[in-house]
């Protein structure tokens, strides 16, 4: 889970964070805990929702191996990667971490990552677009956790109310910019959705639906340029002028999510994470449901992305902790995930189990948008680009540039930090 709102990093300081990490390949690695020794690894992660689950996960490898302690290191998305350049560059880095797609690479070319390929982990056992995802030079180097797809979230008694249809798999971006409209109240302060900047919940989406890409399968060109991009972008940004969602301002000022939360917007689209966290929050578990996206010209594709475990390639304990990242990603820890209800896991066969854990919601949805969905867009450096698309269509977001001459600039700085890339 991620979202695309990154605050500025220029490439100048990308590029320094990539030879900070070219710092840790000259320390050497300790050496690995033999089968009798007491070893202690760390496991580092983002998400308070999923920590239960994986401390579950940490005492099933400790029953299975009786000299190992996992502990587990818990830091807010937020800050995560920061901290965790911090540590690498330090050589204190996790055994064991969380990794993501936009980041992938840039570990993974710098040595940071030991590869998995010993393991015993059959790319067979996973979605084959997530083996993609974490594989390198020819190496798997990222052990599939989960997986996330997009679906769009609703309060039930805000439609009631209102008198609106609930949303369904037929309904266009006309029906969903209709009922916005119907739904929002603003003597009563009620949106009808909350359309913020948010890439992977919202706007990568609905790229996708128009036809258009935010950057192509190699990664090496930017899809902001098209008359498709535009319309995906423009659904937002039309939303937000009509009224039917709080301004960029407001949602500056409060957190985005925070609307649906408290009631105060009927829609917000959001990730399978999501659902535990609503099933876990009184104030709306019993008021809201899940639809799947609303269709553009193109259908209704969902972004698919998934977390994967790495292990650190100068970990004390190496073998331990690549034992561990293939373990944490393995048939009993996603039974163990999906029986939680956290994030649907990515072992195939075990999704079920994380759909029929939260009945009283419609989460099939999330698994059936497999059959569309996109892959989240990834670069060598993705947050090289990211930062540029979060500055400039902040911009757009606010009013403050055209939705066309944003995408433009938008587009030609991408892709000039995309060739930067390759030089």
């Amino acid at each position: 889970m991620l979202h695309s709102t990154r605050t500025g990093r220029t490439v100048a300081a990308l590029a320094a964070s990539a030879a900070a990490l070219v710092v840790l390949s000259s320390c050497a690695s300790g050496a690995d805990a033999g089968a009798s020794d007491e070893v202690t690894i760390t496991y580092g992660i983002w998400d308070a929702n999923q920590e239960p689950a994986m401390e579950e996960i940490a005492a099933a490898f400790t029953e299975a191996h009786p000299n190992v302690t996992v502990d587990i290191q818990l830091t807010p998305y937020k800050e995560y990667f920061t901290k965790l350049q911090t540590s690498v560059s330090g050589g204190a880095a996790p055994d064991v971490f969380w990794m993501n797609g936009p980041n992938f690479q840039l570990y993974a070319s710098n040595g940071v990552l030991a590869p998995l390929d010993d393991e015993g982990i059959e790319a067979s056992d996973y979605p084959q677009g997530l083996i993609d995802l974490y594989t390198f030079d020819g190496s798997l180097y990222g052990a599939p956790k989960d997986f996330d797809t997009v679906a769009l979230w609703y309060n039930t008694e805000l439609f009631d109310a209102a008198g609106v249809e609930y949303p369904n798999a037929d309904w266009t971006w006309d029906d969903f910019s209709a009922a916005a409209a119907a739904l929002t109240d603003p003597a009563a302060g009620i949106y009808g959705i909350t359309a913020s900047q948010y890439g992977q919940e919202n706007f990568y989406n609905s790229i996708a639906q128009a036809g258009g890409e935010v950057i192509d399968a190699e990664g090496t060109e930017s899809g902001y340029g098209s008359p498709e991009a535009l319309e995906g972008v423009t659904l937002w940004t039309d939303l937000i002028a009509a009224g039917s969602s709080p301004t960029a301002q407001q949602m500056t000022d409060t957190n985005p999510e925070d609307f649906f939360l408290s009631g105060k917007s009927a829609m917000f689209q959001n990730g399978s994470w999501a659902a535990v966290a609503y099933a876990g929050n009184p104030d709306i578990a019993e008021k809201v449901n899940v639809a799947p996206l609303p269709a553009g010209a193109e259908g209704n594709q969902s972004v698919i992305h998934g977390i994967g475990n790495v292990a650190n390639a100068k970990s004390e304990h190496l073998d331990v902790a690549k034992q561990f990242a293939a373990f944490a990603s393995g048939e009993d820890a996603a039974r163990i995930q999906a029986a939680t209800g956290t994030v649907i896991p990515a072992f195939n066969g075990t999704q079920d189990a994380w759909v029929d854990a939260l009945p009283q919601y419609d989460l099939q949805v999330y698994i059936d948008a497999l059959a569309t969905a996109v892959p989240y867009p990834v670069s060598k450096n993705t947050a090289a680009w990211t930062a540029i698309e979060s500055e400039v269509l902040s911009q757009v977001w606010a009013g403050t540039l055209t939705p066309e001459d944003g995408l433009q600039q938008l587009a030609d700085e991408m892709q000039a930090a995309l060739d930067a890339e390759s030089e």
